[in-house]
């Protein structure tokens, strides 16, 4: 794996991290994330950064593990960016609470083995 690689899962770890340390900290709840516009608005940056850096992972690394969706969570910071007035939040909210753990852990084993 690549040097910059390596740094770039654990940034996106610790961007995770912090994220699901505000959302326990400020009780941000699945009705909060669909209907509070600043709820919305403290998911987002994280979710873009996250997607940022899942962007720049070296494309070795992505096609050794292609079972890793990292189109759909590079592609959500797309979203985020360029499409804010059509953001689903139900889809958002599945992303945060549901399945964004799941690839964190992913990640995480690429890194520890």
């Amino acid at each position: 794996m690549i040097t910059s690689d390596t740094k770039r899962i654990k940034k996106i770890i610790k961007t995770w991290n912090s994220l699901q340390n505000q959302i326990k900290e400020h009780n941000i709840t699945k009705e909060m994330l669909l209907n509070d516009e600043f709820s919305q608005w403290a998911v987002t940056t994280p979710l873009y950064n996250i997607g940022e850096q899942v962007y720049k992972i070296s494309n070795e690394l992505k096609k050794e593990n292609p079972e890793i969706p990292w189109s759909v969570v590079s592609g959500l910071r797309h979203r985020l960016v360029h499409d804010y007035d059509g953001i689903n939040w139900s889809i958002i909210v599945e992303v945060v609470f549901d399945e964004m753990g799941e690839f964190i852990d992913s990640i995480e084993k690429l890194i520890n083995e």
